[in-house]
């Protein structure tokens, strides 16, 4: 069965900083049309630094939820920024940490019902550590935590954000099969 939608219009309503938003009709695989609303956006990363034993996450206020969310490290991309160097970016502003081997986790689609957001996902291990260099406007904490205790707190609910979630259960799933 084909299940492709093919766009027949495009109609552009908000375009930001951040995120483009568009109307879309498309094509339907029996023929029929429909409309999508769309968020277009340039996607992030997300680290886990691993030092062996612990995982850094970071506290930062998150004004959608207007809550402090705890995540690991992660940013968004420029329009068509390679990812590997925006992970060594982001890792040094938010924990001040460069890392000697990053390791590709895989993509993270957050919102695939109605955002083209990909998430590069990123194991972090080697780190050294020095100083922070947040954004003006950045403002968080960091939080040494053990990785079983954080794997933990993922499947007690304590760690809602979803990006961290996939990257530390895809990490200690494969840290458990390769023992």
């Amino acid at each position: 069965m084909d299940l492709f939608e093919k766009c027949i219009q495009q109609n552009t309503v908000f375009e930001g900083r951040i995120i483009t938003v568009c109307d879309d009709r498309v094509e339907l695989p029996g023929g029929r049309t429909a409309g999508r609303e769309v968020v277009h956006h340039h996607g992030g990363v997300c680290i886990l630094p691993y030092d062996g034993r612990y995982v850094y996450l970071v506290n930062q206020f998150r004004y959608p939820y207007r809550e402090v969310v705890r995540e690991l490290p992660a940013g968004k991309l420029e329009k068509g920024e390679d990812p590997l160097p925006a992970a060594r970016r982001e890792l040094r502003e938010e924990l001040g940490v460069t890392a000697g081997s990053l390791t590709d986790l895989g993509l993270f689609y957050p919102t695939p019902g109605y955002c083209d957001e990909v998430i590069h996902l990123y194991l972090a291990q080697q780190l050294q550590f020095g100083d922070q260099d947040l954004d003006p406007d950045e403002f968080l904490e960091i939080e040494q935590i053990e990785l079983d205790q954080a794997v933990q707190e993922v499947l007690d609910g304590a760690i809602p954000d979803g990006k961290t979630q996939a990257a530390l259960l895809k990490f200690y799933t494969q840290l458990q099969r390769s023992k």
